[in-house]
């Protein structure tokens, strides 16, 4: 690279890192003023005071706290779409949400844990979770996002979401599980990413059995192997 174009890239490579730096503050100062003084209460003079930056800087990266409130939320969507969206093709529906979402909790704790700590974005999951309006939000936002993903499994399998149930039916049964490991996650005391790795991977094991299996049917004990004659 000549120094003419070392000279040329180095500044904007510098402003971007600088603009990635104060949002990630910002947004760091935002959830943890919103877990603990209350999302209502928190207003964004206070986050931009945090930082020591003006509201209209505040404003450069965030329409509004609600979309500060769901900005992790929402990179960790796009990197499950993206790793959806790689799955082989060969793999059934069912199969390719699973290693999408377990990729994602692969990968994504490092991308997360870069901005704010894991145990801050459970404290922010749980606020989201005792919040009205922003379980409000998180509800349509979900719907949203399972229309994307049912239309990414009906695309895989040649389907028309229009006129097929079954990507929408199979996504359902899959946020549902999300939902619940998610609500696990938040409530328990362990807050690293493996534990919510082993949780999702637990309950989505379970899926198949809980819509297929008898419940009422006891499951046997395994038999021990007879011992040979003595002699």
């Amino acid at each position: 690279m000549t120094d003419v174009r070392r000279a040329a890239e180095q500044p904007t490579g510098l402003r971007e890192r600088k603009k990635r730096h104060t949002r990630d503050a910002l947004l760091h100062a935002a959830l943890d003023l919103f877990t603990t003084q209350g999302y209502d209460a928190t207003t964004i003079d206070e986050i931009a005071d945090a930082v020591e930056v003006s509201q209209r800087t505040f404003f450069r990266y965030f329409a509004s706290k609600e979309e500060a409130v769901f900005s992790l939320q929402e990179m960790i969507e796009s990197h499950f779409l993206s790793e959806l969206r790689q799955r082989p093709a060969a793999e059934a529906p069912f199969e390719a949400m699973r290693s999408a979402v377990l990729c994602t909790w692969n990968s994504i704790g490092e991308a997360i844990e870069e901005i704010v700590t894991v145990e801050l974005h459970m404290r922010t999951y749980r606020m989201i979770e005792s919040t009205p309006c922003l379980l409000a939000a998180h509800l349509r936002r979900s719907f949203d996002l399972e229309t994307e993903i049912a239309e990414v499994i009906a695309g895989r399998e040649g389907l028309d979401i229009r006129t097929d149930p079954r990507p929408r039916v199979a996504v359902a049964a899959f946020s549902g599980v999300m939902r619940v490991t998610g609500q696990l996650w938040g409530q328990g005391r362990d807050t690293s990413m493996d534990s919510l790795r082993t949780l999702t991977e637990d309950y989505l094991d379970q899926l198949g059995p809980a819509l297929a299996g008898n419940w009422r049917t006891p499951v046997e004990p395994a038999t021990a192997t007879p011992a040979p004659p003595a002699g």
